[in-house]
């Protein structure tokens, strides 16, 4: 069990820093190629934090771990918005001016809900990994189309101020983007390996396990961007990154996992994991587009509801952990 435990640890901080070196180089070198910073902030950075999450879940399913893929998709979901956004907006409530983000999150509830009809049968098949895929070079598309037509945005603003607070030649950002890709790679292995041993010791599924220790490990990168970008008061950034991340987790995490092994969905995901990601979602998109002339805001109170429920989540899914454990 020592082995297992010490890889899962070491992959994991490995993983956070390889994430951040791969996303600063590949936004670097986009923006010294010339791509316009609202595009960077909306996919470089955005979808690029989801590279340890689309790294761990396609090594997962190809090894035959699809639960795991699965788990850690829907888990970082839940991570990203109560985790993150609930932290952040405790330490200080999160201003949304972006009229893309506003646009993009009704997509995101529009995709969850979509999602669970493709689970309904109790099994997302390679013919229902092709469409997810498909719907994100869809929504990849539809982004770049709209950064070029959207004119001053906030999101373009700060993701301009974060990019001068960390300069990077083209040079240093190609080697960093290759070097974090290699490496997110080597402790995504090391993390699966880890991750499964540990599954099987303690007698639960590896969707368990990819739900809670590998999603909240995955979504450190998210965690440590968004405490930078706070810092720096860059609130569009904060949630236009969750945002980001949990539409490319949504169709390209299980969606390529499925495509490379074909997932069994048993009733509880859709009952318990499903249903509490789409809740959350729904009431982000609710917070972040604002309602009866009320700016999108999230605010200390709505940030401790979130990070209520996932807290929540978390303890009920660590019970189960020690249940089984027990029973073994």
């Amino acid at each position: 069990m020592l082995f297992p435990l010490l890889a899962v640890a070491a992959g994991l901080v490995l993983l956070v820093w390889s994430a951040e070196r791969f996303v600063d180089g590949a936004a670097a070198t986009s923006r010294r190629l010339g791509v316009s910073p609202l595009l960077v902030g909306m996919l470089v950075i955005g979808f690029g934090t989801s590279a340890p999450e689309l790294m761990v879940s396609s090594l997962a399913a190809a090894q035959g771990n699809p639960g795991l893929a699965l788990g850690n998709g829907y888990g970082s979901n839940i991570a990203n918005i109560g985790l993150i956004l609930g932290t952040m907006a405790l330490i200080s409530p999160l201003a949304v001016h972006s009229g893309v983000i506003r646009r993009e999150v009704p997509v995101l509830v529009v995709v969850t809900l979509l999602s669970a009809g493709l689970m309904w049968g109790g099994f997302v098949g390679r013919f229902e990994g092709i469409v997810l895929l498909v719907l994100l070079a869809g929504m990849i598309t539809f982004s770049i189309w709209q950064a070029r037509r959207t004119g001053s945005d906030p999101l373009a603003d700060e993701t301009e101020e974060s990019l001068q607070a960390h300069p990077m030649s083209l040079r240093a950002g190609v080697i960093w983007t290759f070097v974090g890709l290699a490496l997110l790679v080597l402790s995504s292995r090391v993390l699966v390996w880890g991750a499964v041993e540990i599954a099987q010791a303690f007698g639960v599924s590896d969707l368990i396990i990819g739900l809670t220790v590998v999603a909240i490990g995955t979504s450190l990168p998210e965690l440590a961007s968004s405490f930078s970008a706070l810092r720096r008061g860059e609130h569009d950034l904060v949630v236009g990154n969750v945002v980001g991340s949990n539409l490319f987790n949504t169709l390209g995490v299980v969606g390529l996992a499925a495509v490379i092994a074909p997932i069994e969905v048993g009733s509880e995901v859709l009952l318990r994991d499903w249903s509490l990601m789409t809740v959350m979602t729904v009431l982000m998109a609710v917070f972040a587009i604002g309602w009866k002339g009320r700016p999108g805001r999230i605010n200390r109170l709505e940030g401790a509801m979130l990070l209520a429920l996932f807290v929540g989540y978390t303890a009920f899914m660590v019970r189960l952990v020690v249940t089984a454990s027990a029973g073994g």
